[in-house]
């Protein structure tokens, strides 16, 4: 960015990314560590059952995930930031394609598997989803913090 973009700017930039980032931040912790867990426990709850729901509700997640991330970035390109925070939006970025590109797909298709009635077994894909998403939360504070450390 060019010498003209005066501290008002990169303090508004900074807000926007920083208020995004703990609005995905919260959206990540209540969906994937709040209602996943906690909907196997409700009444009637069949295994079938809470992974149809924990799949539309995953998609809904990833589809605002990627909206928060178009959104931090436009931010980003409209003013000046700190490395950190660029290099922070790349890091979560990466984390958020990983999940969806490699992990999604064969959660998807265990999900598949059960709805149609194979038996339940356990999945690693699991794991590694909720390794990315501690990597994804870390990133994610990480990012946030770094955004208003510079306001």
């Amino acid at each position: 960015m060019g010498g003209t973009e005066g501290p008002g700017k990169e303090r508004a930039v900074n807000l926007a990314v920083g208020a995004i980032t703990f609005v995905w931040l919260g959206m990540v912790l209540a969906i994937s560590f709040l209602e996943a867990p906690v909907k196997f426990r409700a009444p009637g709850i069949t295994v079938p059952l809470g992974l149809g729901i924990g799949r539309l509700v995953f998609r809904a997640l990833n589809v605002v995930e990627v909206v928060l991330l178009v959104g931090i970035g436009v931010a980003l390109l409209l003013g000046p930031r700190s490395a950190t925070v660029g290099w922070t939006t790349a890091a979560v970025a990466l984390v958020l394609v990983l999940q969806l590109a490699a992990v999604r797909p064969a959660l998807n298709a265990r999900t598949r598997r059960v709805l149609a009635g194979d038996p339940h077994t356990g999945s690693r894909a699991h794991l590694v989803y909720i390794a990315l998403e501690l990597l994804k939360i870390a990133g994610l504070v990480v990012l946030g913090l770094a955004a208003y450390a510079v306001v």
